[in-house]
């Protein structure tokens, strides 16, 4: 079952392949999704990466959480789900 992460601190000029690429080496990415800021159009510095299993979910956790991209050190934890508005 595949398991969505929270990675904070991205650069704001970080792109959806990028993550892609960069979280592939700690096993099979579903997705990656960059929210945007609704009015100026431009990345918030956050994002969701969805792993095909735990065992990528956690090694990419073990892996990147505190390391570097782009100048910027980031922040991987499990995504907790939505709070009701």
């Amino acid at each position: 079952m595949s398991k969505k992460l929270f990675v904070g601190g991205i650069p704001f000029q970080t792109t959806d392949e990028e993550l892609q690429q960069h979280f592939s080496q700690a096993g099979e990415v579903v997705s990656v999704f960059i929210p945007m800021d609704r009015e100026t159009r431009r990345p918030r510095g956050f994002a969701f990466v969805e792993m095909a299993d735990d065992a990528g979910a956690e090694q990419a956790i073990s892996k990147f959480d505190g390391s570097e991209m782009g100048g910027r050190t980031i922040v991987v934890n499990e995504a907790r789900p939505q709070e009701q508005r």
